[in-house]
């Protein structure tokens, strides 16, 4: 049975974990994420998979665990949906939602725990990039080599929060690179359909105003790179508006956290002072200026905002804003077939 662990004695060694993976059509990844969560060295932890109506071999993979898993199979609704089923079943202290494409390095759950802390709204930690078949592609995410000196490799939960607020951006992993506290989760859960689609990008959005972040400078999570991803860019030119969209749902769902600690709300114009953001952006205007979905944003205004950029409050170090800056105003003044080289060298 469950023990609780008590915030007010910060008992780590009785933490209990909950890994959620919810799975659509990866039969061929789905084990490994499974394993990865299974293998890990701390005994307070249960693992949860929920599939979300694959057709693939995705519930012959999953019913072969048995009882090692708390496995449900749903209709398709999508990961958001997916993701709520997974956590009202879930009893953990800490919650992880696994994609079922990524992998839990030995040790990840050991390593979370030591950092573990009362006040927490998450641990995030590096995500190591590898191929489809789980080779290192010698990249992890976030880059802290590009963050601002002296920073890295502890970043500050109010150096955070204060990034968010002022530019609605700070260092931080996707989905399965963060472990939420579940006292966290549930002033938030079930996600609604005002919610953006992706259970990370409201949980990432929301966690800095509702609590602590804390940053493990090491890979414990393999964020596998095989062209069906979420974060493949370039595959679909709707894809940056699309992204662009999130980011206004990731802003209402800060300025929900906000309302609901007593904070002023963010305004929306930091959307317009975010560098990475000014990159997605520029390529809406340029590939899908019809599309574009950012309210009175323009050509001009984002080549006002890329010069900018270099001058402005940020956690990217001055060189790495002024290369974002170069690229983003060489886009949007070239020639149409130049700038949309220019953005699949940039989102390959």
């Amino acid at each position: 049975m469950k023990v609780r662990y008590n915030e007010s004695l910060a008992e780590r060694d009785r933490l209990f974990f909950s890994v959620v993976i919810a799975n659509y059509n990866y039969g061929r990844f789905v084990r490994q994420a499974i394993d990865s969560a299974l293998a890990q060295d701390w005994p307070n932890r249960e693992v949860i998979v929920v599939d979300d109506g694959s057709t693939d071999d995705s519930a012959e993979v999953i019913r072969s665990y048995g009882e090692k898993i708390t496995a449900i199979f749903k209709k398709n609704g999508g990961q958001r949906e997916a993701n709520n089923v997974g956590f009202e079943r879930s009893a953990g202290d800490v919650v992880i939602f696994l994609d079922a494409d990524d992998v839990l390095v030995p040790g990840a759950l050991r390593s979370i725990a030591s950092v573990w802390r009362p006040g927490l709204s998450k641990v995030q930690v590096l995500m190591e990039r590898v191929d489809a078949q789980g080779r290192p592609l010698h990249s992890a995410i976030p880059k802290l080599r590009n963050v601002i000196p002296n920073v890295p490799p502890k970043l500050s939960s109010e150096a955070i929060r204060n990034w968010a607020y002022r530019i609605a951006e700070y260092p931080t992993p996707p989905g399965s690179g963060n472990a939420y506290a579940r006292t966290f989760l549930e002033r938030i859960f079930p996600l609604g359909e005002n919610y953006d689609s992706f259970t990370d990008s409201t949980c990432i959005a929301m966690a800095p105003y509702m609590g602590d972040v804390e940053t493990i400078a090491a890979p414990l999570v393999l964020y596998r790179m095989h062209g069906a991803n979420d974060s493949a860019m370039s595959a679909n030119v709707s894809n940056f508006g699309r992204e662009i969209t999130r980011a206004l749902k990731r802003h209402n769902a800060a300025c929900e956290a906000c309302e609901m600690m007593g904070l002023p709300p963010p305004p929306l114009s930091t959307l317009f002072s975010a560098p990475h953001l000014l990159q997605l952006r520029v390529a809406s205007l340029r590939l899908t200026p019809d599309q574009h979905p950012l309210p009175g944003d323009s050509r001009i205004r984002a080549l006002r905002d890329a010069l900018s950029i270099p001058f402005r409050e940020s956690f990217e170090r001055p060189a790495f804003r002024i290369l974002i800056a170069g690229w983003s105003v060489a886009t949007l003044i070239a020639p149409k077939d130049i700038a949309s080289k220019l953005i699949r060298r940039r989102f390959i």
